[in-house]
């Protein structure tokens, strides 16, 4: 869909000054009752378990919100400089188990290609209706149920407490192997050179490097260390379901806000950023508490028109710009299960789809006349056939 609406007409720059002393406000209300929740939990336990799955909620809401703060300082929006954002984004970036800085330039990309789906398909690479047409039966069902939604919670787990740990290591045995081959080849080269021609899959910046390094360490640390004051079955049972939950909740809120029906997904060729921001992103409308424990994240049509806006001006940026809006989808908590469908992209039409209207246009018509985003109105009257 077209639109005259240019960025200028929004009202954005006074609402991307961060102010650092509601940024400090918003870091102590959040990082202060994580740790109170966690003494909470061990207390709770001496007394009895059935004290711990409220406290554990909380862990839960509290580790999501980290999350949403440290997002905040990957954009460089939560405090005015940008060397507190790094160093305040770290520290959150410790407490979730994932290095901030590398994640943080991952979703800049994001960012920088939303709505332009031939360049970026969200975390779960997500598939285009010809690739998928191309796979072996046996594959297409491996992808429906790698991208069911109950995947989110041991693909969240993974996402935090595994995938950066595997990085490190497979990035540092490919150095080695690397230095090996170059040692081989010319045995005087030297140190520096080889590290400097050295290009890894696992980070693209000797900061990126640095960062999953130095978060490695610290969480490693203080796994052992917590293990070691709390009880190991104690610390990583709580942890383990805790940062499971938090992870699961962020990559729903995240893949929702983009993976709906009539989301904008053009190609590259012709793809509009605005419309990406407008119209490929959605509002998600919240509960007073939730919207709090998300930062406001819910207001993703807004962050993605400029990211330099602190969540704390998000809501009240909306309501300045909202007769400009008019393209916005909004979700409510009960659309949320509905948008899991939305897992192929359709290059042709620029459009999002479901495997079962996929599917059922196929088999109706042939998979060369394919148009399946004219199959959402027939497949919203079937009952929700292959929803994953």
């Amino acid at each position: 869909m077209e639109t005259t609406v240019k960025k200028s007409d929004f009202v954005l720059a006074p609402y991307m000054k961060s102010n650092d002393w509601r940024a400090i406000y918003q870091i102590l209300n959040t990082i202060i009752p994580y740790i109170f929740c966690w003494f909470l939990a061990v207390k709770a336990a001496t007394i009895s378990l059935w004290l711990l799955p409220p406290i554990l909620v909380l862990i839960t809401l509290f580790s999501v919100r980290c999350f949403s703060l440290m997002h905040d300082c990957g954009h460089y929006s939560l405090f005015r400089s940008r060397r507190v954002n790094r160093v305040v984004g770290f520290i959150l970036g410790v407490i979730n188990a994932i290095p901030q800085y590398p994640w943080s330039r991952g979703h800049a990309y994001h960012h920088k290609t939303n709505g332009d789906w031939q360049r970026y398909r969200g975390p779960s690479a997500l598939l285009s209706t010809e690739q998928f047409a191309n796979l072996t039966p046996a594959a297409q069902q491996r992808y429906e149920w790698l991208r069911h939604p109950l995947m989110i919670f041991p693909g969240g787990f993974f996402y935090l407490a595994i995938k950066p740990r595997l990085a490190l290591i497979k990035g540092i045995y490919g150095f080695i192997g690397h230095s090996l081959t170059c040692l081989r080849r010319n045995p005087t080269m030297g140190f520096a050179t080889i590290i400097s021609s050295y290009q890894s899959r696992n980070w693209y910046t000797a900061g990126e490097f640095w960062d999953l390094l130095f978060n490695n360490i610290c969480v490693i640390s203080s796994w052992i260390l917590l293990a070691h004051w709390l009880g190991f079955g104690f610390f990583f049972s709580v942890y383990s379901i805790t940062l499971m939950c938090s992870a699961a909740i962020f990559i729903c809120v995240f893949f929702v806000q983009h993976n709906f029906d009539t989301s904008y997904a053009h190609k590259t060729e012709g793809w509009n950023y605005l419309l990406g921001a407008i119209e490929g992103s959605s509002y998600l409308e919240l509960p007073t508490v939730l919207r709090w424990f998300s930062a406001d994240i819910g207001y993703h049509n807004v962050h993605h028109l400029s990211e330099r806006i602190p969540n704390y001006n998000l809501k009240a940026c909306h309501n300045a710009n909202l007769h400009l809006l008019t393209q916005v989808k909004t979700l409510r908590m009960a659309d949320m299960s509905d948008c899991f469908k939305y897992i192929l992209w359709d290059a042709d039409s620029s459009c999002l789809t479901s495997i079962a209207s996929f599917r059922q246009a196929a088999q109706s018509i042939g998979i060369e006349e394919l148009d399946p985003c004219h199959q959402t109105s027939k497949e919203n009257a079937i009952v929700n056939q292959g929803e994953a």
